[in-house]
This record gives structure tokens, sequence and C-alpha cells, in this order.
């Protein structure tokens, strides 16, 4: 039986921790043990004594400050995940957080998106498997930090080691626009420094003055790199990750589409399933399951419908509820689920599926 993960949420206020400790306990799937702290030495104190796996640290507190207990929790717990969520909007800090370790450095949520991306930020950091390596490509920290650090518009130079060797992304106005690593620049070396398997990174202050290299967008610069990587490890023989497992090209792709959906009015939910027909990737969803199973059902019925009345391959379900409107689109083996808020029109849901499913096949 698998030891059930536990947070530690620090924060001074004390209805903030009463409601994300019910929405941390109750809302991730893997219905995590969630404890309290309203002050640093608090917080240290039940690190000392209990074992955690993920701490959620503010900020902004009295005595104490959040950066003095990431100082010394990294320092004394490495294999501790931690994610900043605070209120304090400025660039310094966060550089400071990123350089002390920290996995993910978020503004608290005004919005129900907003909480929707903690949330689903959290899903992934926690199912992430306990293993060294390289919080890049393979755990996705490295790309979810560029993702984070393009979709908000920032500027910033990310410098990640690995072993003896280090590189940097240069990144303005939510662009990258260059990349070295190894002697090459550009495209290359962004390919290169994506490909490491192990090592770490950090965030510092842009560098206006440095010349644009790259030109292709972030998105595509992502893709192109997984491409590349699958390609590589379809040339090695014993190469890639377990059998059945998407490619890291398809997996980056439908992280990306989650990402973009995510931000989208009138879009409550997304559910993409693999073609072992289980739920590979969703957004917005406390369980999955419910609709997987809907789905696949109604994807049967339709289609056993459609080879009956002989009017060719299926593109598009569209259903109307009480609640909310779905839309169930198709690719290869594989089967899109959106779910729309019921006040949206059919214009509206016919403009936002044909953006997603183009994201989605492209």
């Amino acid at each position: 039986m698998a030891t059930q993960q536990k947070i530690l949420l620090l924060d001074d206020d004390q209805d903030f921790l009463d409601l994300y400790k019910e929405m941390l306990s109750q809302h991730l799937s893997c219905l995590p043990e969630v404890r309290t702290a309203s002050s640093g030495s608090r917080a240290l104190s039940l690190l000392e004594s209990e074992g955690f796996t993920l701490m959620i640290v503010d900020l902004n507190m009295p005595k104490m400050d959040g950066l003095q207990v990431l100082s010394i929790a990294r320092r004394k717990y490495p294999q501790l995940k931690v994610v900043v969520l605070t209120g304090i909007r400025d660039d310094q800090f966060r550089t400071r957080a990123y350089a002390m370790g920290v996995d993910q450095y978020w503004i608290k949520p005004e919005s129900d998106q907003e909480m929707g991306l903690f949330m689903e930020s959290i899903e992934s950091l926690l199912s992430r498997e306990a293993q060294g390596g390289f919080r890049g490509v393979q755990s996705k920290s490295l790309v979810d930090i560029i993702q984070l650090e393009c979709l908000s518009q920032s500027s910033s130079v990310l410098k990640i080691t690995n072993g003896m060797v280090e590189g940097k992304i240069w990144i303005q106005n939510g662009e990258v626009i260059d990349a070295e690593a190894a002697g090459i620049t550009a495209e290359p070396a962004f390919q290169r420094i994506l490909s490491w398997k192990t090592g770490s990174f950090e965030i510092f202050p842009a560098d206006p003055l440095r010349a644009r290299a790259i030109f292709t967008s972030y998105q595509g610069l992502l893709l192109n790199t997984a491409q590349a990587i699958d390609e590589a490890a379809a040339d090695v023989p014993g190469e890639g990750g377990p059998t059945g497992e998407a490619p890291v090209a398809e997996r980056l792709n439908n992280q990306m589409l989650l990402t973009e959906v995510s931000q989208m009015h009138g879009v409550e939910f997304l559910l993409i399933m693999g073609k072992d027909k289980k739920a590979e990737d969703y957004w917005g969803l406390e369980n999955p399951k419910p609709i997987a199973n809907w789905v696949r059902q109604t994807v049967e019925n339709f289609r056993d419908l459609g080879e009956r009345l002989q009017v060719g391959e299926m593109q598009q379900i569209a259903g109307t509820g009480p609640h909310r409107k779905m839309t169930l689109a198709f690719s290869g083996h594989s089967n899109l689920c959106v779910g729309f808020q019921s006040t949206a029109t059919a214009e509206q849901i016919r403009e936002t599926m044909r953006t997603i499913v183009t994201k989605w096949a492209s």
C-alpha cells in the first residue's frame, strides 16, 4: 500500500490556512494529509518531527519570513519539494526563491482559473516520481518554468547546470531569445540543455542587452526539442520511456494544450484520453474517472451508430445539459472532451473547439 503523501502549509493567515487545507486534502486525487503552521518556527518544528513530501510557504510573515524558512528547509531537507504561494509581486523575491531551489513560485490565485492551474500544478508535483535526475523534460520542472516565464510575459535568464557543464536561456518579454551551452548558441543550444537528464537551474534578472538569436515561439521551441528527443531515443536501442508511454513530444503537447485551454473564457474542464482509453491528461476535474468512463461509453455508442447508419467517420459530438455543455473530438486513437459553461453559445463553442482542436492536432 502506498504511503499517504503529506503537505505542510505555512501562512500567518488562519482563514487562508483553513481554506487551502480543505481544498488540498479533498480535491487532489492522492488525498494527501495536510498539516498547517502559522509561523516559521512551528513549520520547522513540524518538519523536524514528521516526514513531509511538500511544503507550501508564504513569504511575507512576521518574525521569521518565508525566505528564512526556505533557507533552513532546503539545507536540512533536500528531498522536500517546496512551492512558494504568496501575494508578493516582486521579481527580486521570485529570483531569490528560485535560486534557493524552490520547485514552483505562485502568486496567490485571484480567479477560479488561476486556482485550477495551481491545483493542477500541485497534483503534477506530487505525482512526480521521487527520483534524482534532471529537473527538466523528464520531470517537467524546467519546461514548467519556461512556460510560466513566457506566459507571464517575464524577462529573465535561466542558468542550468549539468555536472561541470553550464547552459543559459535568455527570456525577454515572454519570448525565448537565445540560449548557450557547450560552445553552441541559439536553438541547438536550447535543445542541448533540455536533453540533459540531470542538473539544476537558477533564475536571474533579465539581460536587456542580449541580442535575439532565436525567433521561433517558445511553444515551437519546446515541441521541436521534444520531437528531437523522441527521435534520438528511437535511434538508440533500449532508450525511451516504459512500454506504452506516450512520446515526450506528445506528452509535452498535451501539457501545453492544458495550460492554454485553462485560460480560455467559458471552458470549465478538459480531458485527453490516450490510446489505452485511460485519462492521460486533464484540467479542471477533481476526479477524471467518471468523465473518462462516460467518454469511453459515448464514443463506443456513437461509433456503433455511425457504422449502422453508414455515415462515415465521426468527427465531433456536442451535448447540452442543465449545468454545462460538453464536446468530444477525435484524432487518431485519442479522444478529447471539453466542458463549457452552460451559458456558452453554440457559436462560442464552435469557435473555441476549432482553436483547441487545431492546437491539439498540430
